[in-house]
């Protein structure tokens, strides 16, 4: 009887995880009949891709519609998140929650985008910079593809940062002045996921440790402004 509630919890837990994953699958098949005027877009700043196996490219078509049928079903997978944990929440961790489920979306696709549009074509003029006369670049569409969906992905969690520490602050676990204390240890653990999360490369793992850093200093000041009120009745600028 004790355990009860707890299997009922699994058992909403599992249904709200099939219903995702029905999403996901049926959004993944909408995505597929476009996929080809897709890649050929995101292949445009390298013009021309090959495949070296049979199966590659459709391999690499059915990548691309589960990765667009994923992006497509981020608002559902958020709000059947939401209907999950939401009730075990208290009314002003609701309040704060609701707040940032749009927000943490609109930065996921706001990194993306930025990924898309800056640092893919960027780390691909770096990188093929290296070729030479009788050192030609012949990039598979399936390296490519993958690159691009780890980079993309990489960055809309990256982008996510401001609105961590935000709910953080919020909740009164973190503080200005712990973030600031903690910077060193923060670099540290960014350059660390960053080598985990992208492909063994230097530069790729330096384009997302950067911009991690500049949100993490965002994240400083983002916090003062959500612990302004205790900050000013303890008297201090927070930022110290």
């Amino acid at each position: 009887m004790n355990d009860y509630p707890f299997i009922r919890h699994l058992e909403e837990l599992r249904r709200r995880i099939i219903l995702c994953l029905i999403t996901v699958i049926i959004a993944s098949l909408t995505v597929y009949p476009f996929v080809n005027k897709i890649l050929f877009y995101l292949t445009k700043p390298l013009e021309r891709v090959i495949f070296t196996r049979p199966v590659e490219a459709f391999i690499v078509y059915i990548k691309l519609a589960i990765f667009g049928g994923l992006i497509l079903s981020i608002p559902l997978i958020l709000y059947q998140t939401w209907a999950f944990a939401g009730p075990g929440l208290k009314p002003n961790e609701r309040r704060y929650v609701l707040f940032l489920i749009p927000l943490a979306l609109v930065l996921f696709l706001a990194g993306g985008v930025f990924a898309y549009l800056v640092i893919i074509p960027l780390g691909l003029k770096f990188l093929l910079g290296f070729g030479s006369a009788w050192l030609v670049p012949m990039i598979t569409v399936g390296s490519y593809i993958s690159f691009f969906c780890i980079m993309t992905l990489a960055f809309g969690c990256v982008f996510e940062l401001p609105a961590v520490i935000l709910l953080l602050s919020k909740l009164g676990l973190v503080t200005p002045q712990i973030l600031r204390k903690n910077r060193k240890y923060v670099i540290l653990a960014i350059f660390v996921t960053a080598a985990v999360i992208t492909p063994p490369d230097v530069f790729t793992q330096i384009m997302i440790a950067v911009p991690l850093m500049l949100l993490y200093e965002l994240g400083i000041y983002i916090s003062y402004w959500a612990c302004r009120d205790r900050i000013r009745a303890n008297g201090n600028t927070g930022l110290k």
